[in-house]
C-alpha cells in the first residue's frame, strides 16, 4: 500500500479511508482492543502502542492493548511510553468494537485472539509482510513498508492526531528494529523523512539507540556464545549459497537466568556469515516447541519457507512455530530450500 501515501493507487486509498471511517464512526466509549503478534518485537510492540497513545488522545478512553502468550516485555522494550495500556490475553475484552491488529502476518500468529478478530465490528489489520493474506475486514498492508510502524504512523495522521514525543519514541523504536538500524535494504529516504519527522519531537535518539542496539544482559551473552559455538554451517545448502543455522534449548536459558525474548536479536548474530545466504535460529519456548527466524541476503526467499510451515515474513526476513526436535526443524527447512549438490554440515565453533 505505498502508493496509497501518494494517492494513486484507488483501492489502497479506498483501504484507507475505510480505516479512518471506520475509526471516526465508533460510538462514544467504544470498546477497543489492539493487538500484535505473539513474542512481540519491537515493530509489533511499537507500533501498537503508539496507535493505542494516539487512539487515547482521540477520546478513546476504553482501550487496551495486547498480545497472545504471558505478558512478558522483553528488554529493551520494556520502557516504552504506553506499557500502562497492556493487559494479558486473558484479561482482554472478550468482544471489543473494534479491534486493530499489528505486524500479524497471518491470522494464526494473534492466537487465541483470533476469534475476537473475527467477532468484532470493526477489524483493522496494519501490516507490511508480503505474505500477508489480507484477513481483516479492512486491510492496511503495505509489503514495501519499512516497518508496520510506517502504516502506524499513515493512520494517526490520517486521523489528526498529534505527533507526540511519546507517541513518536514508539514509531522510532518500532522503525529503528525493523530496518536494522536503518542499515537494511528497506532504508528509503521516505524512511529517513520519517525517522526525521520523528526525531524532531525531541526524543532521546542516542539513549534509545544504546538501549535497543548496545545493551544486553551478561547472561544473555554468554547464551549468545552457546548458540555460536555450535553454529553449523552447510556450504552447499540452499542451492549453493550457504546455510547457517543453531539454536538454544530450554536448559540453555535456565543455565543461564534468562527468558526466551533475551534471544530474539540471536538471528543477527548468525546472519552476518559470509559464507552464508540463508541463516536460522531456533528458539525455544518450551521443552519440544520452538520460534524459528530466517534471514536471507537475497538469494533465497525466506518468506516461501515459512509460509509453507505455518509462519509468514518477508524476502529477507521472515519466520514460523514448530514442534518436535531440533533436527525435526531444520530438515523441514531443508527440504524447502533450493537442493544443495552435496550434503556438508560443517559445525563452526
Amino acid at each position: 500500500m505505498s502508493a496509497a501515501a501518494a494517492g494513486d493507487d484507488p483501492a489502497a486509498a479506498a483501504d484507507w479511508a475505510a480505516a479512518v471511517a471506520a475509526v471516526r464512526g465508533l460510538p462514544p466509549g467504544a470498546r477497543v482492543l489492539l493487538a500484535c503478534h505473539m513474542n512481540p518485537d519491537g515493530d509489533a510492540l511499537g507500533s501498537m502502542l503508539g496507535v493505542a497513545l494516539g487512539l487515547r488522545t482521540l477520546g478513546f478512553d476504553r482501550l487496551a492493548a495486547t498480545f497472545p502468550g504471558p505478558l512478558q516485555v522483553p528488554a529493551p522494550f520494556d520502557t516504552l511510553p504506553g506499557l500502562e495500556l497492556l493487559v494479558a490475553e486473558e484479561d482482554a475484552d472478550p468482544a471489543p468494537d473494534a479491534m486493530l491488529v499489528f505486524d500479524v502476518a497471518s491470522i494464526e500468529r494473534l492466537g487465541g485472539l483470533a476469534d475476537r478478530l473475527r467477532a468484532a465490528p470493526v477489524g483493522i489489520v496494519l501490516d507490511h509482510h508480503a505474505s500477508n493474506p489480507r484477513f481483516g475486514a479492512i486491510n492496511l498492508v503495505d509489503p514495501a513498508a519499512a516497518a508496520t510502524s510506517v502504516l502506524s504512523d499513515g493512520l494517526l495522521r490520517r486521523l489528526g492526531v498529534p505527533l507526540t514525543a511519546d507517541i513518536a519514541e514508539c514509531l522510532y523504536v518500532a522503525l529503528a528494529t525493523d530496518t536494522g538500524s536503518f542499515k537494511f535494504a528497506s532504508t528509503t529516504a521516505a524512511v529517513h523523512e520519517l525517522a526525521a519527522r520523528l526525531i524532531a519531537t525531541g526524543i532521546p535518539v542516542g539513549e534509545i539507540s544504546r538501549r535497543l542496539f548496545d545493551t544486553r544482559p551478561v547472561g544473555a551473552l554468554r547464551l549468545f556464545g552457546v548458540a555460536l559455538s555450535r553454529m553449523v554451517l552447510e556450504p552447499s545448502g540452499a542451492g549453493g549459497l550457504g546455510f547457517a543455522w543453531t539454536y538454544l534449548t530450554v536448559e540453555d536459558l535456565a543455565a543461564h537466568a534468562q527468558p526466551p525474548a533475551a534471544v530474539e536479536a540471536l538471528i543477527d548474530s548468525v546472519r552476518p556469515v559470509a559464507e552464508a545466504d540463508v541463516a536460522c535460529v531456533v528458539k525455544p519456548v518450551r521443552a519440544g516447541e520452538w520460534s524459528v527466524s530466517l534471514r536471507s541476503k537475497g538469494g533465497v526467499d525466506v518468506a516461501s519457507v515459512a509460509v509453507a510451515l505455518g509462519g509468514g515474513g518477508h524476502r529477507f526476513a521472515a519466520g514460523f512455530s514448530a514442534s518436535g526436535t531440533v533436527s525435526d526443524v531444520i530438515d523441514a527447512i531443508r527440504d524447502l530450500l533450493p537442493a544443495p549438490s552435496t550434503p556438508d554440515g560443517v559445525r563452526v565453533g
